[in-house]
This record gives structure tokens, C-alpha cells and sequence, in this order.
């Protein structure tokens, strides 16, 4: 099972559309996740359209028409493996211990918020992802986004992609 995630898309005050590479990789994923900060419902019409399947979430910056259909916190069982994607996470400092606790029967947390791509796994096991952001890269040297794998409930080959841009 192929998944791409991404998070803080921001359309269209960021970029007017997701880069074409990103909207490739969506098209050959069995899963799109999403942790939120849309800014915009057609990016979500578009990402249900094209998508086999989207889980998500809405974020800080995402109003009431985003919130009406996207929960707080999604979450979806993928081949035993049990993953959730939430906005936010709060600092980085103590940031595996709190989701751990928040999180206890999950598998793997996406999650979004600060535009910093993470990676790591809490004492408890639990995987951290965030994807950074495909359109507003804010202090970072790229943009970006993830790809991975499920395969009999274990997520493996977790990639960082960086999007450059073309003059």
C-alpha cells in the first residue's frame, strides 16, 4: 500500500496549486494523508477527487467550512497498521513522550503544524511524521512532502521528498 502525506498546503495564499510532482505521486498512492492547514475547501474537492483515499484533518488556520467536513483528528486501520494524523503537536521538546501518551493505540502520528519535516519513534514505539509543507517551505532549505509503504501492518521506506523549484 503506497501512502503520500503532506501537510500546511496553504492554497491559495501560498502557492496557487500543489507542485506537479506531488500531484503524480497522488495519483499512484492508494492513501493521501493530510495534517491540515488547507486555508481552502477546493484543494480538498480536488484531493477527494484524485485521491483513492484521503484521511485527514482540518488545522489552526482552516475555517468553519474545512472544520464542517474534516475531523480534528483522523484516523484509519491500513492493513493492520493503525495510523492518525492531528494538526498540531505542540513543541518538539518532549514532542514523542506527549503523543505517546495522547496516542496510545497508534501505530504511526502525522502530523503538521510547524513546516519542519520529522521523523522519529517514541519509547513506546509510536512513529512521528511530519511531512513538512509542498508550497511554503518558511525556514527550511525545500519544500516538501512524504512517501511510504505498507506492507502486513509495518510502515517501511519512509522518503522525504524535496520539491525544487524551476526558475
Amino acid at each position: 500500500m503506497r501512502l503520500v502525506l503532506m501537510a500546511d498546503t496553504h492554497l491559495p495564499k501560498r502557492a496557487r496549486d500543489l507542485p506537479a510532482e506531488l500531484w503524480a505521486a497522488v495519483d499512484a498512492a492508494d492513501v493521501v494523508v493530510h495534517a491540515g492547514d488547507w486555508v481552502d475547501v477546493p484543494l480538498l474537492d480536488a484531493l477527494t477527487a484524485r485521491s483513492k483515499r484521503l484521511i485527514a484533518c482540518y488545522g489552526n488556520n482552516d475555517g468553519p467550512a474545512l472544520r464542517a467536513r474534516l475531523p480534528e483528528i483522523g484516523r484509519a486501520e491500513l492493513d493492520g497498521l493503525r495510523l492518525a494524523v492531528v494538526h498540531e503537536t505542540g513543541p518538539a521538546t518532549g514532542r514523542e513522550q506527549r503523543c505517546a501518551a495522547r496516542f496510545p493505540d497508534t501505530d504511526v502520528l502525522v502530523f503538521g503544524h510547524s513546516h519542519i519535516p520529522w521523523d522519529t519513534t517514541a519509547a513506546s514505539g509510536l512513529r512521528l511524521l511530519n511531512p513538512g509543507s509542498p508550497t511554503d517551505r518558511r525556514r527550511q532549505p525545500y519544500a516538501t512532502y512524504q512517501t511510504a509503504t505498507i506492507a502486513d501492518g509495518l510502515l517501511t521506506g519512509v522518503e522525504l521528498h524535496r520539491i525544487v523549484r524551476r526558475a
